[in-house]
């Protein structure tokens, strides 16, 4: 098996020319959000998912045969290793976008094969009609289990031109603590989304749903095996988080053939996380 670091840099390799156009959010701030890295059993099902069911674009450079999935603001990478198990038990409970058309987007993906997982994980509260769920603010949302039992939650937001970007949903044993940390570590803007505490970085916002009492895994071999930030001057930020206590599993390395580096961690909580630096601009 390859190691991470050797699937990282394969990644970035094969990151191509139009994905860079897609992380527009790296230019409102130092760090922003970037990618998710997934573990895949099945490779043509994956596709499917993120392509014909959620509508994501297929990238390819050069002569490689290998697709990377691209949606505004996130790119979706893709490792042939069959996961541990899905993203529900582990820390990151699931990945959120927006949507201009909920209803439209609940079609395509049943359209497409996928059985909606609306009525199962939505909040006890929600009104569901149709397999779209409504809260108390009037906020509508939809949820499906991809291949490899990873969990996506939808959001209706008529404002937002395509599909977009919107939260990454932690499991929080320690909400409190874990929100303190985003904050500390990466300048997480603090606040809330709904009843949720959050915060805030380009293209994303971070959601640390209550998870007290449960027992969750860490993210590493799993469906969604880590989530990835961009940021500028990535090695002064590795210096900055080793400061403040951060072990890093893999350190600060360059990769001169393209001009980016990239870093890897794990939160306090088992989440794995990947720093790339350029990624938004490799040509």
């Amino acid at each position: 098996m390859r190691t991470f670091f050797a699937l990282a840099l394969s990644s970035v390799l094969l990151v191509p020319v139009t994905a860079s156009a897609q992380l527009v959010a790296a230019k409102d701030g130092p760090i922003a959000y970037g990618h998710h890295h997934i573990n895949v059993s099945d490779l043509a099902a994956h596709r499917k998912f993120w392509v014909d069911a959620l509508g994501g674009t297929p990238v390819i450079i050069g002569t490689s045969k290998a697709e990377r999935i691209k949606f505004r603001n996130v790119l979706v990478f893709f490792t042939e290793q069959k996961p541990t198990g899905g993203t529900k038990g582990t820390v990151v409970n699931h990945v959120g976008f927006e949507v201009p058309n909920l209803r439209a987007a609940v079609d395509r993906i049943k359209g497409a094969g996928f059985a909606m997982a609306t009525a199962a994980e939505s909040p006890a509260t929600a009104k569901i009609a149709d397999d779209i769920a409504t809260n108390a603010a009037g906020g509508k949302m939809a949820y499906v289990m991809g291949p490899d039992e990873t969990k996506v939650e939808l959001i209706e937001n008529t404002a937002v031109p395509t599909m977009v970007m919107h939260h990454i949903h932690w499991a929080a044993p320690d909400v409190a603590a874990m929100k303190a940390w985003y904050v500390q570590m990466f300048g997480a803007k603090p606040g809330m989304r709904g009843t949720f505490e959050a915060g805030d970085l380009p293209g994303v916002n971070l959601t640390f749903g209550g998870a007290a009492g449960a027992t969750v895994v860490p993210t590493k071999g799993r469906a969604l095996d880590h989530i990835g930030f961009e940021v500028r001057n990535l090695e002064q930020l590795v210096k900055d988080l080793e400061a403040k206590g951060v072990k890093f599993d893999r350190p600060y390395t360059k990769v001169p053939a393209l001009g980016i580096a990239i870093a890897f961690l794990t939160d306090p909580w088992g989440t794995y996380i990947e720093l790339t630096e350029g990624l938004a601009a490799v040509p």
